[in-house]
């Protein structure tokens, strides 16, 4: 048990029901998971953590730089010494959302197109604020075709959906598997144009009916899926019309689906995916910091706490500081250079980071 002032720094509850807050993620008022995505260090004496902060199922956003304590071998660092910063996640990673349309003759001979349209305009216009958004159709081809390619300009994507509306199919079936296979490999394409280590895409599908082309089978597509190429990818769906409870969209929206019986319901349906973007975003952090440690491997323990209501999580690693001490003078607004190999937890290969993260280090959650 770590002594601060001659008390313990973990409370009773936390001692007597750490296993409980293992297994439940709840304590003595609620309790925070903080997991390590990735993290670096580098001469002269710069230490980087990416991680994310949930509670539960919900992001955690907001928390600034004071609001996490830093723990080297069991001692607490001064922030000002340590001069820890919140950085913009955005130094290090890179966010791009595909939305992949169903344009097959079911949506654009019923009358539906216009509704999609407008949807997916408002849709493309509030997820563009923070990132890169790419919009593709799909019918009963074999490939999706691109509408807007990746791009942060509000004009362009307006422009590019506006064609839309007059979308003839060739093929006007639905290539639902095939085209959520392809709009996986192309979201991981574009992705990886980008210099930015960490890479985090997210697919919204929009359909109104079943696979009836059969070009791929239902498995291939969830083995595509399951590839660990994805494992920093969230996928959504959206689906309309009678039909849409055959097609099994939650299978392809596994961080979230929205089934809607009309088209009239199709805005409020692709509000709530935009939403549930915007708050997965917040929960990214990437502390900065400045060690004292200037030689050997060091146990670190970051711990998260909120104040209103009152919570708090930490993760634990380790790092070599071999070799560290100025001059030159730390500057912990430097941005990072990760390790990509450095994405599993230490003798672990389970994920704990919930959907659309690969987890690193051991979790705790406290009081």
């Amino acid at each position: 048990m770590r002594f601060v002032n001659n008390l313990p720094r973990k409370g009773i509850c936390h001692v007597l029901l750490a296993a409980l807050l293992a297994l439940t993620g709840l304590g003595c008022g609620g309790g925070l998971r903080v997991t390590r995505i990735n993290s670096a260090e580098k001469k002269p004496n710069n230490v980087w953590v990416f991680f994310t902060v949930e509670e539960g199922d919900e992001p955690v956003g907001g928390l600034t730089a004071d609001k996490f304590k830093i723990y080297e071998d069991g001692e607490l660092v001064s922030e000002f010494e340590s001069k820890q910063t919140i950085q913009n996640p955005e130094v290090a990673a890179v966010m791009y959302t595909m939305l992949l349309v169903d344009m097959s003759g079911s949506i654009t001979e019923s009358g539906q197109a216009d509704a999609l349209v407008d949807a997916a305009q408002s849709f493309s216009e509030r997820v563009g604020k923070q990132q890169k958004v790419g919009v593709y159709a799909f019918d009963g081809e074999a490939k999706i075709h691109s509408v807007v390619p990746f791009t942060e300009a509000q004009g362009s994507v307006k422009g590019g959906l506006e064609g839309l509306r007059r979308y003839k199919p060739k093929d006007p079936s639905t290539n639902l598997h095939g085209a959520v296979v392809e709009g996986l490999k192309e979201l991981k394409k574009e992705l990886d144009k980008d210099k930015r280590p960490l890479k985090f895409g997210t697919l919204v599908v929009f359909s109104d009916g079943t696979d009836r082309a059969r070009r791929v089978p239902r498995n291939v597509m969830r083995d595509e899926m399951a590839k660990s190429d994805y494992d920093n990818y969230e996928m959504f769906a959206v689906g309309v019309g009678a039909e849409i409870e055959k097609a099994r969209l939650d299978e392809i929206g596994r961080d979230g689906t929205e089934l809607v019986s009309d088209q009239a319901k199709v805005q409020d349906a692709f509000n709530k995916i935009a939403a549930k973007i915007e708050a997965h975003m917040k929960r990214f952090y990437l502390l900065s910091y400045c060690t004292p440690s200037r030689a050997g491997e060091h146990e670190v323990e970051i711990v998260a706490e909120r104040t209103e209501p009152k919570a708090s999580g930490s993760l634990e690693y380790k790092f070599s500081a071999e070799g560290f001490g100025p001059p030159p003078e730390c500057n912990p607004d430097t941005p990072p250079t990760f390790d990509l190999k450095d994405t599993r937890p230490q003798g672990s290969d389970d994920k704990g980071g919930g959907p659309g993260v690969k987890a690193s280090g051991s979790v705790k959650v406290n009081k």
